[in-house]
This record gives C-alpha cells, sequence and structure tokens, in this order.
C-alpha cells in the first residue's frame, strides 16, 4: 500500500512539474506577441512565482516520493541502472534550471521592467536573452522528457 501511495503521489508530482513547465512556455510566448513590455514584465514575474510554487515542489515531491518508492519496493537506487541515470539525468536538468534558465527569466523581467519605465525596451537584448531561456530550457526539458522515458520503459542499463 505505501509504494503505491508514494508511485500515486510521484506521478502526480511529474504532471505538476511538466504542466506548469508547458504553461509557462506557453504564456511566455503569448507575452512576447504583443511586444508591450509590461505584459512581458508581469508573465515572467507568473512564471517566476509558479516556479517556486509548483516546480520546485514538483522537484521535491518527485524525488522523495521516487526514491522512496523505488526503496519501498525494494530497487536499489544505485544499482538499478534506469533508476540511477534517472536521478543523474534529473540532477543534471535541475542544475541547468538553476545555473541558466532561472538567472535568464530574472534578466528578461528586469529588462522588460525597465523597457516598461522608459516606453523604449531594449528588444535586442531582450531576444537574446530569450533565445538563451529558450536553448537552456530545452535542454532541461529534454533531460526530463528522457527521464520520464527510463522510468517508463525501464530498459536494462548498468548502474553502478
Amino acid at each position: 500500500m505505501l509504494y503505491l501511495a508514494l508511485k500515486t503521489l510521484h506521478i502526480f508530482a511529474v504532471v505538476m512539474f511538466f504542466g506548469n513547465i508547458a504553461t509557462g512556455v506557453f504564456w511566455k510566448e503569448h507575452a512576447d506577441r504583443t511586444r508591450d513590455p509590461r505584459i512581458i514584465a508581469h508573465v515572467i514575474a507568473g512564471i517566476i512565482l509558479s516556479d517556486r510554487l509548483f516546480t520546485v515542489p514538483g522537484v521535491l515531491l518527485i524525488t522523495i516520493a521516487g526514491i522512496g518508492g523505488a526503496m519501498v519496493g525494494g530497487l536499489p537506487l544505485l544499482r538499478t541502472g534506469w533508476v540511477f541515470w534517472g536521478i543523474v539525468l534529473f540532477a543534471l536538468s535541475g542544475v541547468t534550471f538553476m545555473a541558466w534558465v532561472a538567472p535568464l527569466q530574472k534578466r528578461m523581467l528586469k529588462l522588460m521592467r525597465a523597457g516598461a519605465e522608459s516606453s523604449s525596451p531594449n528588444w535586442a537584448e531582450y531576444h537574446k536573452l530569450s533565445r538563451a531561456w529558450a536553448l537552456s530550457g530545452a535542454v532541461a526539458l529534454l533531460l526530463v522528457l528522457a527521464v520520464l522515458v527510463l522510468m517508463v520503459v525501464k530498459p536494462p542499463m548498468r548502474g553502478l
């Protein structure tokens, strides 16, 4: 029973995590099309807040419930290849997010707030930051999509 509860919590957290990422990308693209720095700043601020409310708790729940479920299910974390490599890829995604995605979001927000105040946003710099955000976000997302595939397929792989 505990295993199924942890597995359910794990899957719920994954849905929350992916849902927040998908809606963040959607709303940023939607805001960018307005070319209104006030709207763009508002949406980016919302993305940053939703990361605090959904992405970070999602990561914690994914990790706790996933590791707990594996332990309760009798899977050796480091010797079960798909679990071990899933943890490695998930950690790399987190590093990508913390090192590039989150700082870029803050820089875009600051730039658009300044642009709204001055009525002349630096669009060239914003687009440069936005492209870097999209690229680093895609890397982070592809890493967790690879983890999703590993968790579903459970391929025979070597762990440590």
